[in-house]
């Protein structure tokens, strides 16, 4: 039985990187919690976009797992089953994979959804007690290539180093590639401040989208030629004598080579390359420097691309060479877009790093982390495969994977490709809330509690560490992947050292992190109930915590920011005569990343039923297709199928679709896994596709829930 609270619980939103707060109530009827604003968490000041409001529709036992399932055998369906059966079953096949092929042919993959305490405790539980290489997690997928050129610009990764307050009181802000109407609707607020008191707004986008109508001025370059605009607008700084020389001399290092660089990107070339003309491109370049301060941010547009880290990097050399870093109101940051994508990277679930945002190919950081965990330095495995090219090598190098809060059936790119690797493996076995496409392949699925189940923190995309707060008892079924981990752990040899209680492992979290670049040692829960949020760096409970970086110095050695030379170059795939068209994908209001969750939502689901190709009247004319009409979309790796979306505000050499659909309309059917060569974020922004138009309309792949199929999935789905 679930059982609600008898008073109000004060948390925050499931879903995006603003962590909104919220309040959670008993609520009358067959609902288990209601929603109520918070006004007093200055974030959102109450305001909620319509999947916060509705997220505790998922908590339903109606669209969620309430019990293990395990596959059978003879059937091969999933059957319903025992905790102790599912765990042991784990236990065996991640045994067995180790016996007959090593540690690294188990591999782990993560998500940036998951608490600060789940991702600390994945980590360890694969370098520990599996002993693998082999983790990786889908927050490569996010940020991966703006945390890449931040570490070489600034020496420090926080996705803002300021805090959002800041934003409405700066001079200009260059918002590139982001749509936050649409993908954070609370935020956008704060972009309405600013032109309210008197700030310009320049957005970069290939569409004009309820985000760009607000601006000043909206270009838009085609997809794949950021880096190629970036530059053209640096060479105009130079050009103008608008660089500012004493910051560049006193603050920063590398300037003469980058500047070599930009010079070779005059503008009538950026014109060509990009679409955006000239005289636009001199517009916002006198927007931004008349400006007394300002500010370059970045999402998802420009960092999904094989050339992703150069592209945030040249933005980062545009805000350097105007003097619009490390000063008050001024700098660069990337909005961060998974709920705990910011944390979810600073503690260990990815490839190459340690708690703290250690390296771990840092001797000093592997001694520091081994004697937290009580383990010697050298058992520790070194990096492993990126995302997807650990998705890419399941079946063969890889031969079990335990998934944990992803669905890269459908998130991943070349997703068939995925799929059928994910169904080529030995052993699957998947931890999440509802039962996903992905969850849906595997030999075991554990159900775990969500967001109204547990306490737990997260990092917002400010760098604020927030507390979850328990407002539900979840189902008696279902635990928590803490819990898991502590289970797996016991049945694998490791009965100590993974607890099952948020607190206590937040903090041995807070003792490892301690002295590394995330340094979460002051920051405890008591203190994040009592200050909305401590952000870090945080070294000592009498530290006040940091909102702002790089005021006084930079995280490198010299406490410079660093120039880095960069160059255009084209996208892994451009289109050709028999892929003529652009495709560019992303999210729409009333959906979130894979749609596991939020397609389970009625009222969701109402706004937005479906897949969808949006695309511009001439081209729409030129295949021969009217509004609502069927059209497959084809690239060299597969092909989708979804209605037409007609519309004028975008380009006529570029299509959108939205990715949070299975099926036909499956988005990542086509995209391309090209890898950015520093931060292995595939080219998911830049794909060349060819359209045609049907004649029947297409179906839609409805959602799989355990109770349609009261515990059995058929063999269809099976991945052997």
């Amino acid at each position: 039985m679930t059982s609600t609270p008898a008073a109000a619980t004060a948390t925050h939103c499931p879903y995006c990187a603003l962590q909104c707060g919220m309040n959670l109530r008993p609520a009358a009827g067959d609902a288990v919690v209601e929603v109520e604003e918070r006004t007093s968490f200055p974030v959102n000041r109450g305001a909620l976009c319509g999947k916060g409001r509705s997220a505790p529709a998922v908590l339903s036992s109606a669209v969620r797992l309430t019990g293990p399932l395990v596959r059978d055998a003879v059937s091969g369906r999933l059957e319903p089953a025992g905790w102790d059966e599912a765990l042991a079953r784990i236990a065996d096949g991640m045994r067995g994979t180790r016996a007959r092929h090593g540690a690294d042919a188990v591999g782990v993959f993560g998500g940036g959804g998951l608490t600060n305490e789940k991702a600390y405790a994945l980590g360890k539980f694969a370098r520990v007690v599996l002993g693998t290489s082999q983790i990786d997690y889908n927050g490569r997928f996010c940020m991966s290539s703006a945390a890449a050129a931040h570490q070489r610009a600034f020496g420090l990764d926080r996705g803002l180093p300021f805090p959002l307050e800041d934003i409405p009181r700066t001079g200009c802000v260059i918002l590139v590639g982001s749509n936050l109407a649409e993908t954070m609707p609370p935020a956008l607020r704060y972009l309405t401040e600013l032109r309210e008191n008197g700030g310009r707004l320049i957005v970069i986008d290939p569409r004009r989208t309820r985000t760009a109508e607000q601006a000043d001025l909206h270009l838009a370059p085609r997809p794949g030629t950021d880096l190629a605009l970036a530059l053209g607008m640096l060479h105009l700084v130079v050009a103008q004598g608008r660089v500012d020389e004493e910051f560049v001399r006193e603050r920063t290092s590398g300037w003469d080579e980058a500047r070599a660089g930009v010079m070779a990107h005059w503008p009538e070339l950026v014109e060509r390359l990009t679409g955006v003309p000239v005289p636009q491109l001199r517009t916002a370049v006198e927007l931004f420097c008349d400006a007394p301060s300002g500010m370059v941010l970045t999402a998802r547009g420009p960092e999904q691309q094989a050339k992703g880290t150069d592209t945030v990097g040249a933005w980062i050399n545009f805000a350097l060479a105007t003097g619009r870093a490390g000063r008050p109101l001024s700098g660069y940051g990337c909005l961060t877009g998974q709920g705990n994508g910011q944390g979810g990277r600073e503690h260990g679930q990815k490839a190459d790093q340690l708690p703290g945002y250690r390296k771990l190919t840092d001797p000093a950081a592997r001694r520091h982390v081994a004697g937290v965990w009580g383990v010697d330095p050298d058992s520790l495995p070194g990096p492993g495969r990126s995302a997807y090219e650990l998705l890419d090598a399941l079946g063969t190098d890889v031969r079990a994977l335990l998934v944990m809060g992803s669905n890269p059936v459908v998130s991943a790119p070349h997703a068939g490709h995925v799929e059928e690797r994910l169904r080529s493996l030995d052993f699957l076995a998947v931890a999440d809330v509802v039962l996903s496409e992905t969850a849906a392949l595997a030999d075991v699925v554990l159900p775990v509690t969500q967001w109204a189940e547990e306490t737990g923190t997260t990092t917002s995309l400010e760098g604020r560490v927030l507390l979850r707060r328990r407002a539900v008892e979840a189902p008696d079924g279902v635990r928590s992947d803490l819990e898991v981990l502590n289970g797996l752990a016991a049945l694998l040899g490791h009965g100590k050292g993974f607890p099952a209680a948020p607190e206590e492992v937040f903090d041995e979290l807070r003792r490892a992190s301690a002295g590394g670049p995330a340094d979460y040692a002051g920051i405890t829960y008591e203190r994040i109930a009592a200050e909305d949020g401590v952000f870090w760096p945080c070294p000592d409970t009498a530290h006040a915590g940091t909102p702002r970086l790089f005021l006084d110095r930079f995280a490198t050695d010299d406490g410079r920011a660093r120039f880095v030379p960069v160059t255009h170059r084209p996208a892994a795939e451009e289109t050709d005569a028999e892929y003529p068209v652009v495709l560019t994908t992303g999210r729409v209001v009333a959906q979130y990343q894979s749609g596991a969750q939020t397609r389970r939502v009625a009222e969701l689901n109402a706004a937005a039923p479906g897949p969808f190709v949006e695309l511009h009247p001439r081209l729409a004319e030129r295949i021969g297709v009217a509004e609502g009409d069927p059209v497959a979309v084809t690239s060299r790796r597969g092909r989708a199928v979804a209605p037409a979306r007609i519309t004028g505000t975008i380009r006529q050499d570029t299509v959108f679709m939205p990715f949070h659909w299975a099926g036909e309309g499956r988005a990542n059917t086509l995209t391309n896994p090209a890898l950015d060569p520093v931060s292995r974020m595939p080219e998911f922004k830049v794909c060349a596709v060819r359209l045609e138009a049907l004649a029947t309309a297409p179906v839609t792949a409805p959602v799989t829930t355990q109770s349609e199929v009261t515990g059995a999935v058929s063999a269809e789905t099976q991945p052997r």
